[in-house]
């Protein structure tokens, strides 16, 4: 209970906890963008050889990988990285991004991600304060970065995160700690039915897919959030942002158009945008047009 009243009475003592948690969490999605992919993989081929009636081949089997073992090592040496070398950010600074056996670089893609997530994480404690909604909405942005690397790396959105993601937004509407539990559910279904007729409209007109099926059920995960009356803000964040990203990466980098870019990326960055500046956006779009 103390704790819970120096939250109350001490803004700054709670944002800077709330920036320390960000930067460890962030440290965790390291692990859990990089690990899960690999896992989901593994999974899907132990199926596939149960369902085939395949042998399996025993090195499959033989290592377990999960989001804990193996401890974390250096890919090339593979020497231990030591908890002093865990810190978020610091140990990567000291380190001077790089392996302190191999000197093997280190991507600067991991202190980005914790920094990022610490970023993002303080916007979300300073604009909704020390109450349920930043626990919710942090569960939501931290997500968010997660679901944003693995779709770039593997463009893949793994159900097992957007889909609990769909359950806690309908949980907290239940208490309107953003929308009320018509609002929410409406706003599932709008969020997943949108992105599902454009699949389907664009798969018969052209016979290719244009997206994944993860794109429905983040979308939908953000409109049980936010609520339907947000959702039209999010697709147009998400389409102008994605198209511009393949635009510029096409002209300067000459992508091959061929080549799919995901969308899920877009929808975290928009469902970010909408969940702390929606109302206001939304409300400055009604008043220039009149409304």
């Amino acid at each position: 209970m103390d704790l819970i009243l120096t939250f109350q009475e001490n803004n700054s003592f709670f944002l800077t906890v709330i920036g320390i948690l960000g930067l460890f969490i962030g440290s965790f999605l390291n692990v859990v963008i990089y690990r899960f992919p690999k896992m989901l993989q593994r999974g899907w081929r132990q199926e596939c050889t149960v369902f085939l009636e395949l042998e399996e081949s025993t090195n499959q089997n033989e290592d377990v990988f999960n989001l804990s073992l193996p401890a974390s090592h250096c890919p090339v040496c593979k020497k231990p990285v030591r908890a002093i070398d865990n810190i978020p950010v610091l140990s990567y600074l000291f380190l001077r991004g790089r392996c302190r056996h191999c000197k093997t670089p280190i991507s600067i893609r991991y202190p980005l991600v914790e920094i990022i997530t610490a970023g993002l994480s303080l916007i979300v404690a300073m604009h909704f304060g020390f109450n349920l909604q930043t626990a919710i909405a942090l569960i939501f942005v931290w997500s968010f970065v997660c679901l944003t690397m693995i779709d770039f790396d593997t463009q893949l959105l793994p159900d097992n995160i957007t889909l609990p993601l769909i359950w806690l937004a309908l949980f907290a509407s239940l208490f309107n700690l953003f929308v009320g539990p018509a609002t929410a559910i409406i706003g599932a279904l709008a969020g997943y039915l949108s992105l599902w007729s454009v699949y389907w409209l664009f798969k018969l007109a052209t016979g290719k897919e244009g997206m994944g099926h993860g794109d429905f059920k983040l979308l939908a995960a953000i409109g049980a959030l936010l609520g339907w009356q947000l959702l039209p803000l999010v697709i147009m964040l998400s389409a102008f942002v994605g198209a511009l990203v393949g635009i510029t990466l096409i002209i300067i980098k000459g992508r091959d158009k061929s080549i799919p870019i995901p969308f899920g990326p877009y929808l975290c960055s928009a469902g970010f945008i909408a969940l702390i500046w929606g109302n206001s956006l939304n409300q400055l779009y009604l008043t220039t047009v009149g409304f």
